[in-house]
């Protein structure tokens, strides 16, 4: 046991942060990396050129502070979602953050706090319940179905209990792939349209709808956009990140669009110049090239399709996706599996319910590897 040194002291550590560790996934040096839904595909040089000579113009002004309500990127952030999704917006209905992390974040300092909850339904994200344990947020979590889908039913119940600040929605939702209708969302959003904590005047409030469309971009022909909503809910926020289909995950930014009240309460708890002028001058050059950068959407949504039908194909169960990944199983020992897959250099992701695994759609050459390595591991 090491001695602790002389001047050692007890840390007045937060009650309900003792013994925790930091999120993560495993980070491991193998060949074939499938477990953090990375667009497995680098910018092109032309890309990279382009980010390096933005990035360089900025430093030139590292010595002043940058606009800390970055104006010109919320603009091209809202073009950027009119031609993918067909929603025209405001730049005032959009807000950006480091990650779709910082905008959760921002959402409960925002709409959450002691006294008040969160809820979502489960399996779901697994950050969601840490994001409402840092803002001090009380957190529920309802249940899916087994098709992974929500019963509006037991979603009005209790939305009805609990009375949440927040109700909290993946779509497509992470670990399982599931994508809600969009007659789902407005039932969520009629059910919550006073349903929230009393203001100080002791009127209800309505609770604020998040759908979390970080994986928005894979979803199958057909599946609209939550982001179709925003013009007859005021109390609709829909979130999106640069990390999935634009295949910059390194940049760390994410945003929302939302009604301009909503955003207007998420710069008051946003700390001073929270987005670097970097990360905004490599935003916006990203942007320019987003037709060459969404390139690899339909080909990976093609591969992910191949591979659920390939699964299938084994006779293993598996979640209908509209995300870059597929949850997969139901396996006696997973974590035999997930082993096995990590000794022929595969690694994939131990996550969501017992008995199942979720693999990152990469490459045709990276699929190739899992599907080999999956046949070798069991037996087939």
């Amino acid at each position: 046991m090491t001695t602790p040194p002389d001047n050692a002291v007890r840390l007045p550590l937060r009650p309900g942060l003792e013994g925790l560790t930091p999120y993560g996934a495993p980070q491991l040096a193998v060949p074939v990396l499938l477990n953090v839904n990375e667009n497995p595909y680098p910018p092109s040089a032309g890309v990279v050129a382009d980010i390096a000579a933005a990035v360089a113009e900025a430093a030139g002004g590292l010595n002043r502070y940058p606009d800390r309500d970055f104006p010109r990127l919320r603009e091209e952030l809202a073009a950027y979602l009119a031609a993918e999704s067909g929603v025209e917006l405001d730049p005032g209905q959009v807000w950006a953050a480091n990650g779709s992390n910082e905008v959760m974040l921002h959402l409960l300092q925002a709409f959450g706090g002691p006294g008040r909850t969160v809820l979502s339904f489960a399996p779901t994200y697994s950050m969601y319940p840490e994001y409402a344990r840092d803002t001090l947020t009380g957190w529920v979590a309802g249940r899916r179905e087994e098709d992974f889908s929500l019963d509006v039913g037991h979603v009005r119940a209790l939305i009805d209990e609990v009375r949440p600040a927040v109700v909290l929605l993946a779509s497509p939702n992470n670990p399982t792939g599931t994508a809600l209708d969009l007659a789902t969302v407005e039932a969520v959003c009629e059910a919550t349209l006073a349903s929230g904590p009393a203001g100080p005047d002791g009127a209800p409030t309505a609770s604020v709808v998040v759908v979390d469309e970080a994986y928005g971009e894979f979803r199958r022909a057909g599946t609209p956009s939550a982001l179709t909503l925003l013009a007859r809910y005021r109390h609709l926020a829909v979130s999106r990140t640069m990390s999935k289909a634009f295949g910059m995950a390194g940049l760390r930014l994410g945003y929302l669009a939302a009604a301009p009240e909503l955003v207007e309460h998420l710069r008051v708890v946003r700390l001073p110049y929270h987005l670097s002028a970097l990360t905004q001058a490599a935003a916006l050059a990203a942007l320019r090239h987003r037709e060459e950068l969404m390139g690899q959407v339909a080909s990976l949504r093609a591969e992910r399709d191949a591979l659920v039908v390939w699964l299938r194909g084994q006779g293993l169960e598996v979640a209908d996706s509209d995300a870059n990944f597929v949850l997969f199983g139901r396996f006696d020992d997973r974590s035999a599996v997930w082993q096995g897959l990590l000794e022929r250099g595969v690694l994939i992701r131990e996550v969501g319910p017992d008995g199942w695994l979720r693999v990152s759609v990469g490459t045709p050459e990276e699929t190739a590897a899992f599907r080999a390595a999956l046949v070798e591991v069991l037996g087939r």
